[in-house]
C-alpha cells in the first residue's frame, strides 16, 4: 500500500496513532529498498526473510501474469497451473533476457528484469568486496560451471575464428575439459609438474603449472592459432592453484585470451588475490564460478566475470532465447539475506574450519604411519594412504566405507585408474598428474562447514581408517 492508500483509511477503521506508527515501519522498509535500487549495492547486514519476501513480491507484481487486468493471447504468457510451482517461484514466471541477449529487458516482464539486472550489480558488487575489487562486469548464468564455461569458450572463438586449439592445464574435473570439447574446440593438456621449490623434511613436492610447456606450445603451434588459455584456481589437493599470474602475464606477452576456472574460487581470499593480481600485470579475459559453491544455493547457476565489460557483455548476447530466473532470484535473497557482514562471518568461519581439519588431519596421518601431501590449497587437503595399499582390499572401499556412515565428499585416489574422455586418456585419473603415484584421500573445508561436520569426519575417518586395516574389507561395512 501507498501513502495514498493508507490515508485514505477510515479512522472509524482504525486510530489515526495507531495508523501512523503502522506507516512509519512501512516506510521504513521502503526506505531500505529504494536506498538498494539507487545504490546497487550489498547491504551492510543481511534483511529478515519478511522484508526479502516483501521485496521480492513488489517486483513479482510488476509482471505483467499478475497484472489484474491481464488479457494475454500470446504463446508465452507466464500461466503456471500448478500452485505449488507458482509459489515456488513467487509468482515469477516470464523468465529473464531476451531471444538476442541474457540482459535485456522484458517488456512482460519489468520486475524480473529488475530482479536480474540487480542480481548482478550485487554479484559484482559481492566479487569486489571478496577481494577482486577491479571487477568491472558480473553476470549470473542459468547453467552450472561446466556450460558457463562452454559459453565463454565460443563467445573466445567468436572472436579469433581461426584458431582452434585450447592450452588447458590438467585438473582431473571432466566438467571443465569437456565444456573445451563442447564449444568445439581441440584440446591440448599440459600435465602438472611437481613444484621446483624443495619442502624441508618432505620428499614429495606438491604439483604446480608446468609454465615452461606452456611456452613450448604455443611456440610450437602459433599464438595466432590459440583460442585461448584455461587455467584453474579452485581444485581437489593435493594439485594447487595454477600459476593464474604468470600465466596472465603469458597471455600478455603473446595476446592470446585467458579464461580461469573460478569454480569454488571465491570462497578464498588467497584465490581472489591471485586474479586481482593476475589482471593488474597480465590478461584475464573473464573467470567463471559456480553459484552453489560459492553462495550456498542448489545447483544450476554460475557467475561470469571480468575486469572488462566486453567479453562479459558477449556471452550474455550469445546465450539463445530467454533464461530461467531462477538461478537469479536464489542469488539476490540469498546476497540480501547474509549482506557483507553475513559473508565475511561465513568466510571467517571457513578459514577457521580449515584450521581446524588441517589439524586434525595432520594428527590422523602420523597415528596410521602416513603423511599430508604439500600443497598450495587453502581449501582442499590431501592425506596420503600408501600404507593401506599394500593391505589386502581395493582403496577405494574406504571411500565406500565412509559413505555408508554419513561422510560425502572424501575422494579416495588409488593413482592406479586411467580415463579416456573423447579419445584423451588420462594417466593416474584423480591425482591431476601422470607422474603421481602416491595414493591419497581428500577432504576440503568449504563454505558453510561447522566445527562439528570436522570432529565428526575425523572420528568416523579415523574408525575407517582402523577397520580397513582389521577387518575383511570385501563387505564394505
Amino acid at each position: 500500500m501507498n501513502d495514498t492508500t493508507l490515508k485514505s483509511i477510515a479512522k472509524s477503521l482504525v486510530p489515526e496513532n495507531y495508523l501512523a506508527l503502522a506507516n512509519d515501519a512501512r516506510l521504513e522498509r521502503d526506505k531500505e529498498i529504494k536506498l538498494l535500487l539507487e545504490q546497487r549495492k550489498l547491504p551492510t547486514y543481511g534483511w529478515s526473510d519478511t522484508m526479502i519476501e516483501y521485496f521480492v513480491r513488489e517486483l513479482a507484481l510488476l509482471d505483467s501474469n499478475n497484472f489484474p487486468s491481464r488479457c494475454g493471447v500470446g504463446e508465452r504468457e507466464g500461466r503456471v497451473i500448478c500452485d505449488l510451482v507458482r509459489r515456488r517461484h513467487y509468482n515469477f514466471s516470464h523468465g529473464i533476457g531476451r531471444s538476442g541477449n541474457l540482459t535485456d529487458a522484458q517488456p512482460k516482464a519489468v520486475g524480473s528484469t529488475i530482479m536480474a539486472n540487480l542480481t548482478n550489480c550485487l554479484v559484482r558488487d559481492w566479487i569486489r568486496s571478496a577481494g577482486i575489487p577491479t571487477c568491472a562486469r558480473a553476470t549470473v548464468i542459468p547453467v552450472a560451471t561446466g556450460m558457463a564455461m562452454m559459453l565463454v569458450l565460443r563467445t573466445v572463438h567468436a572472436k579469433r575464428p581461426a584458431a582452434s586449439y585450447v592450452l588447458w592445464s590438467r585438473v582431473d574435473q571432466q566438467s571443465c575439459f569437456k565444456s573445451i570439447l563442447a564449444a568445439g574446440l581441440t584440446p591440448i593438456i599440459i600435465d602438472c609438474i611437481a613444484h621446483q621449490e624443495d619442502v624441508p623434511g618432505v620428499a614429495i613436492k606438491p604439483f604446480a603449472t608446468d609454465l615452461p610447456a606452456f611456452v613450448s606450445k604455443i611456440e610450437e603451434l602459433g599464438a595466432d592459432r590459440i583460442c585461448c588459455i584455461v587455467s584453474t584456481t579452485s581444485c581437489f589437493a593435493p594439485r594447487s592453484s595454477d600459476d593464474v599470474i604468470e600465466l596472465s602475464k603469458l597471455c600478455q606477452r603473446y595476446d592470446i585470451p585467458h579464461l580461469v576456472n573460478n569454480a569454488y574460487g571465491l570462497q578464498s581470499t588467497y584465490f581472489s588475490h591471485q586474479l586481482a593480481q593476475g589482471a593488474r600485470v597480465g590478461r584475464i579475459d573473464a573467470f567463471v564460478q559456480s553459484t552453489d559453491k560459492n553462495l550456498l544455493v542448489p545447483v544450476g547457476g554460475a557467475i561470469v566475470a571480468g575486469f572488462r565489460p566486453d567479453t562479459v557483455e558477449a556471452v550474455a548476447k550469445l546465450y539463445p532465447g530467454r533464461a530461467s530466473g531462477s538461478q537469479s532470484l536464489d542469488v539476490l535473497m540469498t546476497l540480501l539475506s547474509l549482506g557483507r557482514r553475513g559473508y565475511e562471518k561465513l568466510m571467517t568461519e571457513r578459514k577457521e574450519a580449515h584450521a581446524m581439519l588441517l589439524e586434525g588431519m595432520v594428527k590422523l596421518a602420523e597415528a596410521h604411519g602416513e603423511r599430508i601431501l604439500p600443497c598450495r590449497n587453502p581449501i582442499s587437503i590431501a592425506m596420503s594412504l600408501a600404507s593401506f595399499e599394500a593391505t589386502a582390499g581395493r582403496l577405494e572401499m574406504i571411500g565406500s566405507m565412509l559413505q555408508k556412515r554419513g561422510v560425502s565428499g572424501c575422494r579416495v585416489v588409488s593413482t592406479a585408474d586411467s580415463k579416456t574422455i573423447d579419445g584423451n586418456t588420462f594417466l593416474r585419473w584423480g591425482s591431476h598428474s601422470s607422474r603421481c603415484s602416491v595414493p591419497y584421500l581428500t577432504a576440503s573445508a568449504s563454505l558453510g562447514m561447522e566445527p562439528q561436520d570436522v570432529t565428526n569426519f575425523l572420528s568416523k575417518l579415523d574408525g575407517v581408517l582402523r577397520k580397513y586395516r582389521t577387518k575383511d574389507k570385501g563387505d564394505g561395512s
